[in-house]
């Protein structure tokens, strides 16, 4: 019997802790290969399931009716959610801020599953910086989608400095930063009512949508939340 795959792509000291990107089969799939991020050895995303994150844009898509989109993606992870914005002929640019340049390297070097299919994208800008922070800033040009995609949710946040944010001042700071019939999307892990009510605070349309599918690692049904706002 073969032993299964089990590889460590990468493995390095960022400014948040110990980034690991690794390859690996799965026990209760032979021949499925997947690939997994950890952050100070705890689980942080993977390939093998990526509903939620591709869900954040393509609902996002469905709530604007217009073309020409200019969209603004918050953390690249394994860049499932720009490549689910980018399947739209809507979308005219996808711009990524990653806060990581650890993360834009393994793309660029072809160790993730989509980095071909990523490089490959005229339309996609990767850019390494602080989202939260450009955010904060008077906007510099406006976006008509918005997606958050860094933090484990609005209640735990991978960096300190996250959290105002998923405040009503940091709602109204975002907001500026959306052009007319914008839509700001966040994914977290986690239902949050304090931030539901920032965003109710803030905007006048808002929705959240649970995104429910079984995972067989665990054997249960997993829900990650996305949180949406149109300005």
């Amino acid at each position: 019997m073969e032993t299964p795959l089990f590889e460590v792509l990468a493995y390095e000291s960022t400014t948040l802790g110990t980034l690991c990107l690794r390859r690996r089969e799965l026990l209760c799939e032979p021949g499925t290969v997947i690939t997994e991020v950890t952050l100070n050895h705890e689980f942080l995303m993977s390939s093998y399931l990526t509903a939620s994150e591709k869900a954040l844009s393509e609902i996002a898509l469905q709530m604007h009716p217009g073309s020409g989109l200019r969209v603004l993606v918050g953390g690249l992870g394994l860049g499932y959610t720009a490549a689910a914005a980018l399947e739209s002929e809507r979308v005219s640019t996808c711009e990524v801020i990653e806060f990581l340049p650890q993360v834009i390297d393994w793309l660029q070097q072809g160790m993730v599953p989509l980095s071909d299919k990523l490089n490959a994208e005229r339309r996609l800008k990767v850019t390494h910086g602080d989202v939260y922070g450009q955010l904060a800033d008077p906007p510099q040009q406006s976006h008509d989608l918005i997606l958050i995609d860094v933090d484990h949710s609005p209640d735990e946040n991978l960096g300190t400095t996250n959290g105002r944010f998923y405040t009503a001042d940091g709602l109204k700071n975002a907001k500026l930063h959306l052009a007319p019939d914008g839509v700001l999307g966040v994914w977290s892990y986690a239902e949050s009512s304090p931030f539901a009510d920032s965003l109710h605070e803030v905007f006048r349309d808002v929705t959240v949508e649970p995104v429910t599918v079984f995972n067989k690692l665990i054997n249960e049904e997993q829900t990650d939340w996305l949180f949406f706002a149109r300005a």
